[in-house]
Parts: C-alpha cells; sequence; structure tokens
C-alpha cells in the first residue's frame, strides 16, 4: 500500500454511494473509499488536481453532481461553473463531462470539483493547438482601446493589436488623431474578424491574435492559383489618396497603387476611378499574401511613340497641374505631361513658380530635354516677349541644374 493510500485510510475519507440519491455523508465504516482502499485498487485512486471523467447524475441549483466511473460522486458549485471552453454550459443529464479534483472530500461527502479549472485548461490547450497549427479561428471584437481590439475566441480573453489589423479595418486617420482612431476601433465592436493566433502564455492569461497574418494565411492559399503577368477582373471596393482595392477571384483583394491606374500623373485616385467601378488588372507582385495589380500595363505606353509626337526644341502649349518649389508640371496632352524646372522659368531668381505661374493656365513652354524610357520630359517657360526663344538658364541654389532631366514626375 503506498504512503497516499496509508494517509487516505488513517483520515477515514469518506465517500458517497452511486446513484444521485446520496446526498448526505456515509458512515464511516461503509466508505467506498475505504472499499477501493481494501481492494488496493489504488489506480483510481485520485489527488487533488487530478482531472477526471464522469456523467451528470443531476443538475439543480445547488451545482452539477457528477457520477465518476460508478465509484466515486462529485459536486460542481458557484464559480466552479463557469467554463472557458463552452464545453459544459449546456450540460443534461447523462452527458459526459470532465472536472478538476480541488477537494477529496468536501462537507457532503463528495469530491469538490471544478469545471473552471478544466475548462480553463482545455480552453488554453486549444489555444495552443491554433497556435502551433496556425489555424484561423474567429475572434469576437468586445471592446477597443487606442492600441488595437480586445476580442474573445470562445470564452477567453485576449488582444488584436492596430498593427495586426488588415489594409481593410485598419484606421487611416489623417494626421493620425489617437481619438479618431479610437472612435474608428469602436465601430468594430460586435463583429468577428478571421484571426490567427500569435502569442499565448496561459501563466499570464495572455493571448494575441492577428487579423492581418489570417488573412495572408487564406490569400497565400488562394493565390497559389495566379502567378505574376496573370490578368484579373474585379470590383473596386476602396479609394483611397494612394490606390484603389480591388476584389476579384474568390474573395481575394488587391492594390492598385496611385501610380499604377494610368500612364498620366494623378493627383486623386477619385478624378479617374470609384468604388463599384468593374475593373480588369494586371498582378505585378504577390508578397506574402498581399497582391499589386496594374491597370495601366494593360493600355499602350503612350511614351512608346512620343517622339514621333514631340522634338527636343518644339514649342509646345501646356497647361499647368501643380507647382513644387522646385518646379511645375505641365500637361502637354491627356497621356504626356512635362517638368518646368525653376531654372528654365525665368531669368530672374524667384523662390517658387508660383511667382510666375498659376495653376490653370496654359502658357508656351519649348521642349528641353525628352527620355521616353524614363518618362521624362524637360520643358523651359519661353519668354512671351521673345517666343522663338527659350529662357536663359539661372542657377537655383535649392535644386542643381542637374535635376532637370533627373527629376521624375513620379517623384511627387
Amino acid at each position: 500500500m503506498t504512503t497516499d493510500i496509508k494517509e487516505l485510510a488513517v483520515a477515514g475519507v469518506k465517500s458517497l454511494k452511486k446513484g444521485p440519491q446520496a446526498i448526505m455523508p456515509l458512515a464511516h465504516g461503509s466508505s467506498e473509499m475505504a472499499d477501493l482502499l481494501s481492494r488496493n485498487e489504488s489506480a483510481f485512486l485520485p489527488r487533488v488536481g487530478d482531472l477526471v471523467s464522469g456523467k451528470v447524475l443531476s443538475i439543480s441549483k445547488n451545482g452539477v453532481v457528477l457520477d465518476i466511473d460508478g465509484r466515486l460522486t462529485g459536486l460542481v458549485r458557484g464559480k466552479e461553473l463557469d467554463d472557458e471552453s463552452g464545453e459544459y454550459s449546456k450540460l443534461a443529464i447523462g452527458d459526459g463531462g470532465e472536472a478538476t479534483i480541488l477537494e477529496l472530500e468536501n462537507e457532503q461527502g463528495m469530491l469538490e470539483l471544478s469545471f473552471r479549472q478544466a475548462g480553463h485548461r482545455k480552453a488554453w490547450d486549444y489555444l495552443q493547438k491554433l497556435f502551433e497549427s496556425g489555424e484561423t479561428v474567429d475572434a469576437k471584437i468586445i471592446d477597443a482601446n487606442k492600441g488595437g481590439l480586445m476580442v474573445k475566441v470562445g470564452n477567453v480573453e485576449g488582444f488584436l493589436p492596430v498593427s495586426q489589423l488588415t489594409t481593410e479595418h485598419y484606421p487611416r486617420v489623417e494626421g493620425g488623431d489617437r481619438n479618431r482612431i479610437l472612435e474608428r476601433l469602436k465601430t468594430y465592436v460586435n463583429q468577428t474578424f478571421k484571426t490567427k493566433v500569435i502569442t499565448v502564455k496561459e501563466q499570464e492569461e495572455k493571448l494575441i491574435v492577428s487579423e492581418k497574418q489570417a488573412w495572408e494565411k487564406e490569400q497565400n492559399e488562394l493565390l497559389s492559383r495566379y502567378s505574376l503577368g496573370s490578368i484579373v477582373e474585379g470590383v473596386v471596393t476602396g479609394v483611397v489618396d494612394f490606390g484603389a482595392f480591388v476584389e476579384f477571384g474568390d474573395g481575394l483583394e488587391g492594390l492598385v497603387h496611385i501610380s499604377e491606374l494610368a500612364w498620366q500623373r494623378i493627383d486623386n485616385p477619385q478624378d479617374i476611378i470609384k468604388v463599384g467601378d468593374r475593373i480588369k488588372a494586371k498582378i505585378i507582385s504577390i508578397d506574402d499574401g498581399r497582391v499589386s495589380l496594374s491597370i495601366k500595363q494593360l493600355a499602350p505606353d503612350p511614351w512608346r511613340d512620343v517622339s514621333a509626337k514631340y522634338k527636343v526644341g518644339q514649342v509646345v502649349l501646356g497647361k499647368i497641374l501643380k507647382m513644387s518649389p522646385y518646379g511645375a508640371f505641365v500637361e502637354l496632352d491627356s497621356d504626356i505631361h512635362g517638368l518646368a524646372h525653376i531654372s528654365e522659368l525665368t531669368r530672374k531668381s524667384i523662390q517658387h513658380p508660383s511667382e510666375v505661374l498659376k495653376v490653370g493656365e496654359t502658357r508656351n513652354f519649348k521642349i528641353i530635354s525628352l527620355e521616353p524610357g524614363a518618362h521624362r520630359l524637360g520643358l523651359g517657360l519661353v519668354d512671351e516677349d521673345s517666343p522663338a526663344e527659350p529662357a536663359a538658364l539661372v542657377e537655383n541654389p535649392a535644386q542643381p541644374e542637374s535635376e532637370v532631366k533627373t527629376e521624375s514626375l513620379e517623384s511627387v
């Protein structure tokens, strides 16, 4: 007989008769535990902390009584009925369940059991398996703070940081106003996001999930049927200052960057594309589930034949589209735009192109450089008093002359 068995025998540990009718403690001489000891069935003798399986004998306001293998009876009551795994919240008589032993004998002579501790273990074991497998799981949003979203996975509370949100849900707020970010995050409360478990620490009760990684995993699986250069057809689901989001295939999403919307320079994507538009695009990049698309690459490159239309030295009429400290962007036609560097606008020393030009006006310019392969065209403002000659070059200390030819239209 082991030391534990001897201790139990000396203590005269009692047990209940089988069945729900045994509510009062048994007499010392008729203890089923003593009977187990006498038969030396040490393999069945429980310990505090053990996880035991049983069947529900009765359910009442006082708790749930379990029959443990037809030999012992246990009681689950009070806060110990709470269950993080959610497995025991709807038990019925005859159902099986597992519970953790808190005491070998309570005041009623039963094992004192806990669904709460058993459920806690099951819940965190399940989360650990999700972490190891990378499987996607639903997370319900229950609250928000300025750092992210509080979530529930099953009955376990966790956290979804702002940095782990998908592009669709990331709170892009002008100026990064934290109060406005919080307002946006609170709109997600009571919604359910597909997430991936990225941190599980049971001892600290720390659970962190990522919507972004779950999205990337799903995207990668679906994207396996596509390759670079594939042509897709989809619907514009969002337009932002840096481009447009397009949904295609089986719920896949890609981004058409502003620079890939059209060959000409664009200041605001909404000028040429709207939510709900059906478009065709070319896949130009696939990186960790993120898809980059191009609309312009499905259209002929107007710069390919630009030399047949424009020549160096030619005087052309151009419309001022936008100005920056180093020059003005000029539209020659709907496809071809050029840059008039500040040093090519006047003989005088000026600090900004607005001193001699206005956005929206049309002026005569002379083409001073043409690089079709780089999509660059340099212009010089023609002096109105001498239309046949471009303005003389005036050095601008803030912008070297060499930048006239190297400045890209897409750098702004």
